[in-house]
């Protein structure tokens, strides 16, 4: 006899065992190498990928696509360029200068990325194809419950489309 699921909300119970599972997993997906060590925050991997999949992009651009101000990524985007990782280009200062990433900021970037991906390969060892499969899918079915304009990937901040 099968039994039919019955739909509903969530207890809350569940909705706070998957925040803490997303939470811990943000944490360690986003920490990569510690900065000391040569790893990039957050915040400097973002930015360096959304240059990457965006060249040419302004800083005004950065801070509409990630909901910052504009003095934020100024500030991040400062940091970036003294470490060689970004260049400006020239051009009209009124909006803003196109950016784009160095052969340096490329390596440091991809180095990031490759760290992640490792991360998430040795979590998912062992795992059959429709589990992963299955686990992508629900994924996406939770993302586009949680953002209603269900953006595409190259649209985040860019982990992997780097």
């Amino acid at each position: 006899m099968q039994h039919k699921r019955q739909l509903g909300p969530p207890s809350e119970d569940g909705v706070a065992r998957v925040y803490e599972e997303f939470v811990l997993l943000v944490r360690l997906l986003t920490s990569g190498a510690r900065v000391e060590d040569g790893g990039l925050t957050l915040a400097q991997h973002s930015l360096l990928g959304f240059i990457a999949r965006n060249p040419g992009c302004r800083a005004t651009d950065i801070s509409e696509a990630f909901g910052v101000h504009r003095s934020t990524v100024s500030r991040q985007l400062r940091h970036a360029v003294e470490a060689g990782w970004v260049e400006a280009e020239t051009g009209p200062a009124r909006i803003g200068h196109p950016l784009r990433l160095t052969d340096h900021g490329a390596q440091i970037l991809r180095r990031a990325v490759d760290s992640r991906l490792d991360d998430v390969r040795a979590g998912l060892g062992g795992w059959a194809p429709d589990d992963l499969d299955r686990f992508v899918t629900l994924l996406r079915r939770f993302r586009a419950g949680v953002d209603p304009d269900a953006r595409t990937p190259d649209q985040n901040d860019g982990d992997c489309s780097a």
